[in-house]
C-alpha cells in the first residue's frame, strides 16, 4: 500500500485539531462522469475524516474494479491504499488487517463488484466481522461496461434503452442484516446531512460497518423507470432514525427519551445521537429491521438511516485473538524462533 500524493496546504480553510484542512484529505481530481453520485459519497468522505480529526496516513483504502473503486483514489491522498482484483477487495482487507490491526479501514465497492464475482467474498468479510468501514455504491447498472442491471437492480425497472428486468434483486442490507453485522446503514448520496454522520459511526464501529449508499448513474440510470434515478429516490426515500454523531463524549445513556432520543456509546467513547422517525422502529432490533426492509421494499419505500446497530460482537482480531501488535512491528526474533518451536507447532496438527 502506497501514498498517492502531496499533501496540500491551505492557511485560510479553517482546521482540525491536527492542523489540516479539508484539502489534505483530498485525492487525485475524479474522473466520473459529471453529476455521479460516487463523488458526493467521496466529498462525505472527506468531511467525516476531517471531522473525526484522523489522521489520512492511519487509513488504509481497499477497492474492487469498477466506477465504485475508483472512489479511493479522489479522497485522502495521503493515506494508504489498493485497487484489487474485481470482487476480491474483502480478501486483501482481511489480511491486511490480520497484519496490522491499527489503521482505520475503509472498503470501497460497489453493487457489481460486491453482489455477483464478489457475493461470496462480501459474506465472508460479515461473518469474520472483519474490523472495516464498508461503503457500497449501489447504482443498479454496471457503468463501465455500459449500463447492464446489476444484481441489484429492482424488479421491473427499467435499463435507458426501456428493457425491463425480470430478476429479483439482491439486496445488500438484508443480507448483512442475516448473516450477522453489528452496523447496518442506507443511505442517499443526495443527503450528506444524513451520510456523514453514518460514516463517521461507521468508521468508529468496532467489527464490520455496512453503508449501503443509493448513488444514482448519471449516465445509464437516471431516466424514468428506473428505480435508483436521482427523482425516483428524492421521491421515496425515508429517513427511519436520524443520526448524529459526537467524538469522546463522557455522559452516556442507553435508552430514548420522552422525544424519540437515544444515546448510543461507541468503543472509543464516542456517542452516537439517534432519533427514530417512527415510533415503533428500534434500531437495535435485527428482525424488526429485517422485517422493515423487506415489508417497505414492496410498497416502493427506501428506508434509510441506521437500520441496525449492535456494538457488543468481537471484531475478527478479537474473536481469533490475533496479536495487538502489528506484524511491522514485530521484533525480528519472534518471527524466527527457531527448529524447536516450528517441530512444537507442527506436533499440535498430528
Amino acid at each position: 500500500m502506497t501514498s498517492m500524493s502531496k499533501p496540500f496546504i491551505d492557511k485560510h480553510l479553517p482546521k482540525n485539531k491536527l492542523g489540516l484542512s479539508v484539502r489534505n484529505y483530498e485525492g487525485v481530481m475524479s474522473t466520473l462522469c459529471a453529476g455521479c453520485g460516487h463523488d458526493s459519497v467521496t466529498a462525505a468522505l472527506v468531511q467525516a475524516f476531517w471531522e473525526l480529526d484522523l489522521a489520512p496516513e492511519s487509513a488504509a483504502k481497499v477497492s474492487g474494479i469498477g466506477c465504485s473503486s475508483k472512489t479511493t483514489a479522489y479522497f485522502m491522498g495521503q493515506s494508504h491504499g489498493i485497487n484489487c482484483v474485481h470482487g476480491r477487495m474483502p480478501s486483501v482487507a482481511t489480511g491486511a488487517n490480520a497484519a496490522n490491526g491499527d489503521l482505520n479501514y475503509i472498503g470501497i465497492s460497489g453493487d457489481g463488484d460486491s453482489l455477483s464475482i464478489g457475493f461470496g467474498q462480501f459474506a465472508h468479510s460479515i461473518r469474520r466481522n472483519l474490523n472495516m468501514l464498508y461503503i457500497l455504491e449501489n447504482n443498479g447498472v454496471y457503468g463501465l461496461t455500459k449500463g447492464q442491471f446489476s444484481a441489484a437492480a429492482d424488479y421491473g425497472s427499467k435499463s435507458k434503452k426501456g428493457i425491463e428486468n425480470d430478476q429479483m434483486p439482491i439486496d445488500p442490507c438484508v443480507q448483512a442484516l442475516t448473516l450477522g453485522a453489528g452496523f447496518v446503514a442506507r443511505a442517499f448520496s443526495g443527503d450528506k446531512t444524513q451520510l456523514v454522520p453514518l460514516i463517521k459511526a461507521g468508521l468508529k464501529h468496532k467489527g464490520f460497518a455496512l453503508i449501503d449508499v443509493i448513488s444514482p448513474c448519471v449516465t445509464f440510470n437516471d431516466h424514468k423507470g428506473s428505480t435508483k434515478s436521482y427523482a425516483h429516490t428524492y421521491k421515496y426515500y425515508h429517513p427511519l432514525v436520524h443520526t448524529d454523531f459526537v467524538a469522546h463524549a463522557d455522559e452516556v445513556t442507553g435508552s430514548y427519551d420522552k422525544d424519540g432520543a437515544m444515546r448510543v456509546t461507541m468503543q472509543d467513547g464516542g456517542e452516537l445521537f439517534l432519533r427514530k422517525t417512527e415510533s415503533d422502529y428500534d434500531p437495535r432490533d435485527r428482525a424488526q429491521a429485517i422485517e422493515t426492509l423487506l415489508m417497505n421494499k414492496s410498497e416502493g419505500e427506501i428506508r434509510t438511516g441506521l437500520l441496525y446497530l449492535n456494538s457488543d460482537l468481537p471484531d475478527m482480531q478479537a474473536a481469533n485473538k490475533l496479536p495487538k501488535i502489528p506484524l511491522n512491528q514485530v521484533p525480528y526474533e519472534s518471527l524466527t524462533p527457531g527448529k524447536a518451536a516450528l517441530a512444537k507447532l507442527q506436533a499440535r496438527y498430528r
